[in-house]
C-alpha cells in the first residue's frame, strides 16, 4: 500500500446543532472517526456539537455522509456547518470535556421510554441489572426531567449524588459503549433505590422473604389497593383496571367521579385484546416517546366500564420505564396508571410531598431515591385519518421545540386558563412547555412560574416581550400584567385569533387561511364570549367573517357546568316560552320510556322562572357565540348530559351517542360518515359579517323528539349539520378572498366524529385543511398563537 502523501489529507471544522447532546452523538461520532481512521476530536458546547476530524479526503467525505444520515434514534439534527481548512496533524482521535458559553444554549432531549437493549437487560436472569427498574443508556431513560442546567453532564443532574460502581464507570468511559456519557447511567450497586411505604410513610416489608418492593406492589395492586407510584415526572395512581371496586375507590378518593382515567399494559398484544389498534396506533404506542394513545375499545375487553364511564374510545399506555415493565409483568393485569394529583392541582413530583397530597387517596407508595427536577405529566394522542395529533404535549414531547418559519424575538406567551401551557420563542424555535394542568389555584401558578424559570435559564432566554389572553381574569393575564409592571411590554392577543396562529405554525403554513375556530369559552374582543368563529387570519392580524348567533348564557359558569340551563336559556331565546313548555311536557311523557331524557323535565319551576329573569334583565347572562355551547345545549336537550363533572362531557356523550347509533345498526364504522341527513339553519349577512341563525335547527330538533327519533340519530344528523355548516361557511369566505387554506383548531375539534366529518367535506370541495399535529387543537396550544402573534404585532 503506498503511502498517504499530505496532498490526499483533508480536514474539516463541523457544528451539529439540534438534539445531539444525551443521545449517544459523542460515542456515535468517535465510533464513526474510528472506522474512516480519522484523527480529531468532539466535545459538547452550550449550543451544539463539535467536531474536527481529518485524514484521507475520501474518508472524510464519507464521514460528513454518515455524520448526517446514519445518527442514533434519538438524536433529531437541525442543522450541519462544515468548514475546510489545513490539517493541523492529530495523532488520534479523542472526546474532549464539555465547554459552557455564556449565552448560548442547546436543545434538550425530552425524556424516552425504554430502548429494546435495556428491556433485554432488565429480563435477562444473567445480566447484572436484571430486574433494576433504572435501568438506561444513551438510547433511553430520563433526560429533562433530571436536567437543572446545561450542558447535559452528570454534576448539572440530580443523578449527581450517585458515584458510579467500577464497572458502571466503565461504561460510561468507553466511548464504544452505549452507555458512554449515558449521565443518569447506574446499577444495584452505586445507583438509585426502590422503597415500598404505607400512607404514613412507615416502610413495608414483603411478605415473601427476600422479595423485592416492586414484587410487594404487584400484590397489594392485585389485592385491589391503590398504590403512589414514582415516576419520571411524577407520581401515578395505580390500581387494578380490572377491578369495579378499586377503580370506583380511586375515583371517589381522588373526586374524580366520572372523567376517564387511562391504563398501562405489558405489550401491544395485550392492547389488541382491549382496543382495536390501527398500525399507525401501534407505531404511536411503540415509539420512543410512548404516549397514552386512544383507541377503540372493544366491547369483551376484561378491562372495568368505570375506567372511562360511557366512553367508546380507551387510553391506552406501554410501560416506558423500567420499573413499569417489572411491575406490569408481576400483576400480570391491565394497570389504571393515572396522575397523582386531586383533580386540578399539578402532579406530585417529591417522596415527601406526594405522601402529605396523597395519603387521602393512596394505600401504598412506591418511592425511589432518584429526585425529579421538572414536572411532567403523560402525553395523550390520537390517530386521525391516519395521523397522529397530540391532545396533551407533555413526557417525551416537551422541550423539544417547534421549528418557526421565521426568525423569532425572544416572546413569552402566558396561555389559557384551562390546559395551561406557556410558549418561549427564540430564533427559529417555539419552546412550548409542558402541560401545566389548569391554572385555578396557586399550586398550579407557582409549577406554571417555576417551569418558566426553567426554560428560561436552560435555553437562555429573557423575554422582551408578554402576551396574553384578553379575559383580566385569567391567572395567566394576571401573571403577564405582574410582568408588564415592571417594564415589559404587553401584547394582548385574542383566544381564537391565537387557536388559528397556532395551528398556522404547527403546520409551517404561508397565511392567510380560513380559520374556523370552535371552542366553550374564549374572550372577544367585543367584550363577548367567542366560541364559534370564522376568521380570515394571518400572524399579525384576524377579521372575524362569521360567526354563530349570539345566544345568553344564564348564570355564567353555571350554565357551562349545568348544561341544561343553557338549553333552556336557548329555547326560551329562539323559540319562546310557550316553545319550552311543550319540550319539558315531551320530556316529561318519555320519562318511562327512555329514562334518561329528563335533565329538562326534571328542572324546577322555580329555576326555570330564574333563569327567564336573568335573561330577560341580562343579569350574570354573558352573550356567547360558542359551538362548545351549542353542543351542550344539543346533548342537555336529548336528555343525554344535564350536568357535568368535567369540562366538555356533555359534548363528549353527544358524540358517544351518535357512535351509539352504528352499533345499534349493526352496520361499519364508515357509515357513521356516509350519513347526510341534518338540520336546517340559516346564514343571515349583517354589517358584513355572517350570523349562523340556530333557530331552525333547534326547532326541528325538538320536533324529532316529538316524533320519538332516538337521541343517538339526532345526534348523528347533529354532527353532520355542523360539518356541513363549516363546509358552507368556507365557501362562502373562499368565493369573497379565493382563499382556499383552512385551519380547524379549537377544543371542540377533538371530537373526532366532527373533525373527520368536516375534514371529508372540505377536501371533497377542493379545500386544502390543516389541523393540529404537534401542538393540541384545544386551550394547550393557545400560548404558541399567542407567541407568534407577538413576534408579528410587536
Amino acid at each position: 500500500m503506498s503511502k498517504v502523501t499530505r496532498r490526499s489529507i483533508k480536514s474539516a471544522s463541523i457544528s451539529v446543532r439540534g438534539i445531539v447532546q444525551g443521545v449517544g452523538f459523542r460515542p456515535f461520532v468517535y465510533g464513526l472517526a474510528v472506522k474512516h481512521n480519522l484523527k480529531g476530536w468532539v466535545y459538547n458546547t452550550s449550543e451544539d456539537v463539535r467536531i474536527e476530524v481529518e485524514g484521507e479526503a475520501e474518508a472524510v467525505e464519507q464521514f460528513e455522509l454518515e455524520l448526517k444520515t446514519k445518527s442514533p434514534p434519538l438524536a433529531h439534527i437541525e442543522s450541519v456547518t462544515i468548514v475546510h481548512h489545513p490539517p493541523r496533524g492529530y495523532k488520534n482521535f479523542e472526546i474532549r470535556h464539555s465547554q459552557a458559553q455564556e449565552g448560548k444554549y442547546q436543545l434538550i432531549s425530552p425524556d424516552v421510554a425504554t430502548c429494546e437493549a435495556c428491556l433485554g437487560e432488565l429480563l435477562d436472569p444473567e445480566n447484572r441489572r436484571y430486574g433494576y427498574p433504572f435501568t438506561n443508556c444513551t438510547n433511553c431513560g430520563p433526560r429533562f426531567t433530571i436536567i437543572e442546567d446545561m450542558p447535559y453532564d452528570r454534576p448539572q443532574t440530580t443523578m449527581r449524588s450517585f458515584q458510579m460502581c467500577p464497572q458502571c464507570q466503565a461504561e460510561y468511559d468507553n466511548p464504544l459503549d452505549r452507555r458512554f456519557h449515558a449521565q443518569p447511567n447506574a446499577c444495584p450497586k452505586c445507583g438509585p433505590q426502590v422503597e415500598l411505604v404505607d400512607n404514613q410513610g412507615n416502610p413495608v416489608t414483603p411478605i415473601e422473604s427476600g422479595s423485592s418492593p416492586i414484587t410487594a406492589a404487584s400484590q397489594l395492586l392485585k389485592e385491589g389497593k391503590i398504590v403512589a407510584i414514582k415516576g419520571l415526572g411524577g407520581f401515578l395512581l395505580a390500581c387494578d383496571a380490572t377491578n369495579d371496586t378499586a377503580v370506583k375507590t380511586l375515583r371517589q378518593r381522588k373526586k374524580r367521579s366520572s372523567k376517564p382515567f387511562a391504563i398501562m399494559v405489558t405489550t401491544v398484544d395485550e392492547a389488541k385484546r382491549h382496543c382495536y389498534v390501527s398500525p399507525e396506533e401501534e407505531d404511536l404506542l411503540t415509539s420512543p416517546q410512548s404516549p397514552i394513545v386512544l383507541m377503540r375499545w372493544k366491547e369483551d375487553s376484561s378491562v372495568s366500564r368505570e375506567v372511562a364511564p360511557n366512553l367508546r374510545f380507551l387510553g391506552v399506555m406501554l410501560p416506558y420505564t423500567p420499573l413499569h415493565h417489572i411491575l406490569l409483568r408481576g400483576i400480570g393485569r391491565p394497570l389504571v396508571m393515572t396522575s397523582g394529583n386531586l383533580s386540578e392541582e399539578p402532579i406530585a413530583r417529591d417522596n415527601d410531598e406526594a405522601l402529605r397530597r396523597l395519603s387521602g387517596i393512596a394505600d401504598y407508595f412506591l418511592i425511589h431515591n432518584r429526585d425529579i427536577y421538572s414536572r411532567y405529566d403523560d402525553s395523550v394522542a390520537i390517530v386521525e385519518r391516519g395521523t397522529s395529533q397530540l391532545i396533551r404535549r407533555a413526557r417525551s414531547y416537551a422541550p423539544y421545540p417547534i421549528r418557526l418559519s421565521f426568525e423569532a424575538r425572544q416572546v413569552l406567551g402566558c396561555g389559557a386558563e384551562e390546559k395551561n401551557t406557556f410558549c418561549l420563542t427564540k430564533d427559529n424555535y417555539a419552546f412550548l412547555s409542558q402541560h401545566i394542568g389548569d391554572m385555578e389555584n396557586m399550586e398550579t401558578l407557582e409549577h406554571f412560574d417555576s417551569t418558566i424559570s426553567l426554560y428560561k435559564r436552560l435555553f437562555h432566554m429573557e423575554p422582551e416581550i408578554i402576551a396574553h389572553d384578553l379575559h383580566p381574569d385569567y391567572l395567566a393575564t394576571k401573571y403577564a400584567q405582574e410582568l408588564g409592571e415592571s417594564g415589559m411590554k404587553l401584547i394582548p392577543v385574542q383566544h381564537h385569533h391565537a387557536h388559528i396562529a397556532s395551528c398556522m405554525a404547527d403546520n409551517g403554513l404561508k397565511p392567510p387561511v380560513i380559520g374556523v375556530a370552535f371552542d366553550g369559552t374564549g374572550m372577544g374582543a367585543d367584550g363577548n364570549i367567542w366560541g364559534g368563529e370564522f376568521l380570515v387570519a394571518d400572524y399579525r392580524n384576524f377579521n372575524r367573517v362569521g360567526h354563530l348567533e349570539y345566544l345568553p348564557l344564564p348564570g355564567g359558569a353555571a350554565a357551562i357546568k349545568r348544561p341544561y340551563r343553557t338549553t333552556i336559556s336557548y329555547i326560551l331565546t329562539l323559540l319562546g316560552g310557550n316553545a319550552l313548555n311543550a319540550v319539558i311536557a315531551t320530556l316529561n311523557e318519555m320519562k318511562g320510556k327512555q329514562s334518561q331524557l329528563a335533565s329538562i323535565g326534571q328542572v324546577t319551576e322555580v329555576e326555570v322562572e330564574v333563569i327567564k329573569r336573568q335573561i330577560e334583565r341580562r343579569i350574570n347572562s354573558p352573550l356567547s357565540s360558542s359551538m362548545g355551547r351549542l353542543f351542550d345545549a344539543i346533548s342537555a336537550l336529548l336528555g343525554i348530559r344535564g350536568e357535568i363533572d368535567y369540562e366538555g362531557q356533555a359534548a363528549v356523550d353527544l358524540e358517544m351517542a351518535a357512535y351509539s347509533s352504528v352499533i345499534a345498526r349493526r352496520v361499519s364504522d364508515e357509515a357513521i360518515y356516509d350519513a347526510q341527513e341534518s338540520y336546517p339553519y340559516r346564514i343571515v349577512e349583517d354589517a358584513g359579517i355572517r350570523i349562523v341563525h340556530l333557530g331552525d335547527l333547534l326547532s326541528t330538533v325538538i320536533e324529532d323528539l316529538h316524533q320519538g327519533i332516538s337521541k343517538e340519530m339526532i345526534s348523528v344528523k347533529f354532527h353532520n349539520t355542523v360539518a356541513q355548516m363549516i363546509n358552507e361557511m368556507c365557501h362562502l369566505i373562499t368565493d369573497e378572498t379565493g382563499i382556499t387554506q383552512v385551519a380547524l383548531s379549537g377544543g371542540v375539534f377533538q371530537n373526532r366524529l366532527l373533525l373527520g366529518k368536516a375534514v371529508r367535506l372540505l377536501e371533497s370541495s377542493g379545500f386544502q385543511v390543516f389541523t393540529h399535529r404537534q401542538v393540541p387543537c384545544n386551550d394547550g396550544g393557545i400560548s404558541l398563537g399567542q407567541a407568534v402573534i407577538a413576534n408579528f404585532a410587536a
